[in-house]
């Protein structure tokens, strides 16, 4: 619905989503996009592996997923720092009101998202495995939904011109 409600203030007031739209940086954007995409796939090789009792392997991608989470929260904070360093900050204007109610959203999706995988990962990797592959398959699930709202925020937010 925010998604909708930010489109519609575009319109409302393009000039001042189009400004600062130009006050982003859409590489960081873009490198972020690639970390989740990446790591979203690392996710379902891990699943993969796990399915044919490749507990090894799968522990392997599970980390190369949680990695590629955490270079997004790490790039997102440097993004971050710098946004408030310059003062575009929540109440600055409706664009960037949007852009940190919906991107912090995300994150906070996102650092749950890593501690559901941590879960998973200790589970996985106990002598006896503790964790079911339903329960695998659900924090992939998880995983997966937080990519794909990326999706849809960073088009929105750092393309639409």
């Amino acid at each position: 619905m925010a998604l909708v409600a930010m489109t519609y203030y575009d319109t409302q007031e393009p000039e001042i989503f189009h400004t600062s739209r130009l006050q982003l940086n859409s590489t960081i954007g873009t490198v972020n996009t690639i970390f989740l995409i990446v790591s979203g796939f690392f996710m379902a090789v891990s699943v993969r592996y796990l399915k044919k009792d490749e507990v090894k392997k799968s522990s392997l991608f599970l980390k190369l997923t949680m990695l590629g989470g955490l270079l997004f929260l790490v790039l997102k904070t440097f993004e971050y720092s710098h946004k408030i360093e310059i003062g575009l900050t929540i109440g600055y204007n409706t664009f960037f009101t949007f852009y940190w109610l919906l991107t912090l959203f995300h994150v906070i999706h996102v650092i749950v998202g890593l501690v559901i995988l941590i879960s998973v990962h200790i589970g996985i990797n106990k002598k006896k495995v503790i964790t079911k592959i339903e329960d695998v398959e659900a924090g992939a699930a998880f995983w997966h939904m937080c990519d794909l709202i990326w999706l849809l925020l960073f088009p929105i937010i750092y393309l639409l011109f």
